[in-house]
């Protein structure tokens, strides 16, 4: 995410805010530009802004409220990477939130049919704006509804991929923010990790994977949600902030038994260095996603 500067702008067909973009100069965006409908509701209005998100694709999100964080474009890009090979048909994202992985799976995968599950009504009201501004509506879709009702998913199963960023926070175990969308984005309102692999293993294809993230301190959880749940944890990474800090989240890969390889854990990735700038590491991975990189 970039912050806000004296060169915003406001919307052109809006009264919110749209960022500009900040790139180096003679980069070219990677990936399928937007398509973008001539409609009034697919901009900002008060209170919200438009970011580049990747490539060219934008994301609307509430100034005030839940905005993307590197949670989401790590376990969008380590998902991304499990399906290179073999690009997927259908894909799921479960707790989308604003849109965030669909729209970088989306981006990533331009052939994808690509489904998002949400509870929320501010955040799926963003993510289907979004879905709208990019021109992917017409293969992309966000279903409003509890992930852990086996009603709202309904005819998803069979999925090439599911992924999900479960909230890391058990309901009491802290202070829940006042702002709009922020309270069940961290606190588990409708259930954890283990719902989150309840619901994957009713929709993967027998040999798709469950990319998610969780708080490394809770890798028992992760480990008993996918015994629960009937699948095998394949492999996870640790995700540290800084160079010299404990990691602070980590991505994990879940499949069926029968499909699953061999248990990997893979090495940390370190997104700044104890300089404070971005590592070559996570250049890399931003690069993968379609977002500029000036060393």
């Amino acid at each position: 995410m970039l912050p806000a500067s004296d060169s915003d702008q406001l919307a052109p067909k809006g009264s919110g805010i749209v960022r500009p973009a900040r790139r180096p100069a003679g980069w070219i965006a990677p990936g399928p530009q937007p398509r973008t409908p001539d409609r009034e509701d697919v901009w900002p209005g008060p209170g919200e802004d438009l970011c580049y998100l990747a490539g060219d694709f934008r994301i609307l999100q509430r100034v005030d409220g839940h905005r993307w964080s590197a949670d989401d474009l790590v376990t969008a890009w380590y998902a991304i990477e499990q399906l290179r090979h073999a690009p997927p048909r259908r894909a799921v994202d479960l707790g989308c939130g604003i849109g965030t992985v669909l729209l970088f799976v989306a981006w990533a995968f331009p052939e994808a049919r690509v489904t998002g599950v949400e509870a929320q009504d501010v955040s799926f009201g963003l993510a289907r704006r979004s879905l709208a501004w990019n021109g992917v509506d017409d293969r992309c879709a966000v279903r409003f509804g509890d992930l852990r009702d086996a009603a709202t998913t309904e005819g998803l199963e069979g999925a090439d991929l599911v992924t999900g960023t479960p909230p890391y926070l058990p309901k009491g175990t802290g202070i829940e923010s006042s702002k709009v969308q922020c309270g069940p984005c961290r606190f588990e309102w409708r259930g954890g990790v283990e719902d989150y692999a309840l619901a994957a293993a009713r929709l993967l294809a027998e040999d798709a994977p469950f990319v998610g993230c969780a708080a490394s301190r809770q890798r028992p959880r992760v480990e008993a949600a996918a015994v629960g749940a009937g699948l095998v944890l394949e492999r996870y990474r640790d995700v540290v902030p800084r160079e010299g800090k404990d990691p602070l989240f980590s991505v994990y890969v879940m499949r069926r038994p029968a499909a699953a390889r061999a248990p990997e854990i893979e090495p940390p990735l370190v997104l700044r260095g104890k300089d404070g700038r971005f590592t070559a590491a996570f250049d890399d991975v931003r690069r993968a996603m379609g977002m500029p990189v000036e060393r």
